[in-house]
């Protein structure tokens, strides 16, 4: 409500029944509104509350040359109008205009249809047009702050009305009409000056002082406050407004003080704290030495200039910090995750739930030999920063202490490097039901915690180890694929492989001319070129099938090979010659 410092009207859903409330402290107390004694035309209305009461619609204009379904002006402070009904709930159905001269606490009815409504002078004259489609030519005026109302033609012919704006200012007595004659029609701006209704100004015997209250209590929040309004006899226009009269502050009383945070108002009227809330956690973040505010559950309404009384009994006391040993230690890493990579900074906080903090000494061990003190909690407000120079799983240890007691934690963090190269090293060949190493060689060697997962053959399911190296044997002969996934957190890097497995083989180890060491980059690349050179050479020299000979040019230097010379049948079965016989031969 405009120009009364606390006053607001809401309207709240009760049981599927929208309510009218009112309060005068800023939302401490809400009640319903009074409904009118009488009608329009005088008959009684029997209302009774809490059963039956006012409801008005709350929808503000947000268009300035419409006034909404309620409307209230910071010069006129205790004029209210409204459209609403009476009964048990807000409803659609039979409104009314109602207006409030005295905020709020009484209402009278003025219309029985919706009436868009202006303030003029300081609401010393209230005009209202009625909203209808229908084209209109007169609108009603008053002079008494809606107790009686003139009707008024403003223009000769029938004019379907738009909007309505007062001219700005606080002194003005000029109305501009905005509509048109017929629907085909131009706009036509209808301007009303209602100056010459009035003869003079009003003098100071003109007017009566008003006692802002609620339902009788003077104190409003926390001051009575006194205006002055014009006589209702009075004819004459009131010019600027001067405000409150008078304005002196009241004596506090509980009705002054809401509940603070934390605490809700229980059926006793008593202010109690929240099964959430813990009123002793206020004091957790202050150090032995310093003072916080205690709060008694109350705090004053904001706004209200209310003085002495029970003031100083609800008021929150400044209270001595307590002593406490630390307690709730935790050590995190700033993006609350536990890996880190290598060489990249990682930033730890520490956060104590209870403790002085002020006079705590604070020690954490990196867990790579490196260590760091300090003094108290707030040098650390930013976090601790650290590099760590290798990969591995480091335990992070704080610990907390003052003269009443310490308290520790720990983290476990995973430092690794991105993973880069794989690869399987296992022999070509090998014999049948005998074991066989395979081993994932990386790059970089020391990437950190790793899984590798492990694909033999045509097997769907696979076998997952913490290691890079294992064993394992063929009970078929043929070619076999081995295939390595190793998983560093989140890069997946594979290697596959083939293995020739037999009941028996010859092999020979190849040796090359040191020349060709100067062209070996030992890259697996290179490695399968070479192979190839060196079968088709030997294939030609020596006749023996191309698919019986298998050669492997080994990593390293200088630059070695190993020659496989497979056993095979002819076509009925039966053995044409033996390996041993074809090694011979090479």
């Amino acid at each position: 409500v405009a120009g009364i410092k606390g006053m607001f009207l809401a309207n709240k859903k009760i049981d599927n029944q929208v309510k009218t409330f009112i309060t005068y402290n800023k939302g401490r107390d809400w009640s319903l509104l009074q409904a009118p004694d009488t009608d329009l035309r005088g008959n009684p209305i029997h209302c009774l509350l809490p059963y039956c009461s006012l409801h008005l619609h709350l929808k503000v204009s947000e268009n300035p040359y419409t006034s909404g379904n309620i409307a209230s002006r910071d010069t006129a402070p205790s004029i209210i109008v409204a459209s609403g009904n009476i009964g048990t709930e807000l409803s659609d159905n039979d409104i009314s205009m109602f207006v409030s001269s005295d905020a709020g606490n009484t209402w009278r009815q003025i219309f029985e249809e919706e009436h868009s409504v202006l303030y003029l002078d300081q609401g010393g004259v209230l005009v209202a047009m009625k909203h209808t489609s229908l084209s209109i030519r007169h609108l009603w005026l008053s002079f008494d702050e809606g107790r009686s109302w003139s009707k008024y033609s403003f223009t000769s012919l029938p004019l379907f009305v738009d909007g309505v704006l007062g001219e700005p200012g606080e002194e003005t007595l000029i109305m501009t009409v905005f509509g048109h004659f017929s629907h085909r029609s131009e706009w036509q701006l209808v301007k009303v000056d209602y100056r010459s209704i009035f003869d003079r100004r009003c003098a100071e015997e003109d007017y009566r002082p008003w006692q802002l209250h609620s339902q009788g209590e003077a104190c409003i929040m926390g001051a009575k406050r006194i205006y002055r309004k014009r006589k209702s006899e009075k004819k004459c226009m009131q010019g600027k407004y001067a405000g409150a009269m008078t304005s002196e502050p009241c004596v506090c009383t509980e009705a002054d003080f809401d509940c603070d945070y934390g605490y809700e108002r229980h059926s006793n009227g008593q202010c109690l704290p929240a099964f959430w809330y813990n009123p002793s956690s206020l004091s957790k973040d202050c150090s032995l030495g310093q003072s916080y505010l205690n709060s008694t559950g109350y705090r004053k309404v904001v706004s209200n200039n209310c003085t002495d009384g029970v003031r100083e009994r609800y008021t929150a006391k400044p209270q001595q910090c307590p002593g406490k040993a630390p307690q709730g230690l935790r050590i995190v890493t700033s993006d609350g995750k536990l890996t880190a990579e290598q060489g990249h900074n990682v930033t730890f906080l520490v956060q104590l739930e209870e403790g002085d903090l002020q006079r705590s000494l604070i020690q954490v061990d990196f867990g790579d030999g490196i260590a760091v003190s300090y003094a108290n909690l707030s040098s650390m407000e930013d976090g601790i920063k650290h590099i760590y120079q290798n990969v591995g799983i480091f335990r992070v240890t704080v610990l907390v202490e003052n003269n009443l007691g310490s308290d520790n934690a720990v983290l476990y963090l995973h430092v690794t490097c991105p993973l880069e190269h794989v690869h399987l090293s296992l022999p070509f060949v090998t014999t049948k039901n005998k074991e066989v190493n395979a081993t994932a060689v990386l790059w970089p060697s020391q990437v950190g915690t790793l899984t590798y997962v492990w694909w033999f053959g045509n097997n769907t399911e696979p076998l997952i180890t913490l290691e890079g190296s294992i064993t394992f044997t063929f009970s078929v002969e043929g070619m076999n694929t081995i295939t390595v996934q190793v998983s560093a957190g989140n890069t997946i890097l594979q290697d596959t492989k083939t293995i020739a497995v037999y009941e028996q083989f010859q092999s020979l180890r190849l040796s090359f001319s040191p020349n060709l060491d100067d062209y070996n980059p030992d890259i697996p690349e290179w490695r399968r070129d070479i192979s190839r050179v060196v079968k088709r050479a030997l294939v030609e020299a020596t006749g023996i099938s191309s698919k019986h000979i298998l050669v492997a040019v080994l990593p390293g230097l200088p630059t070695s090979a190993e020659l496989f010379i497979l056993p095979y049948q002819d076509a009925t079965g039966e053995n044409k010659r033996t390996a041993a016989a074809d090694l011979e031969q090479v």
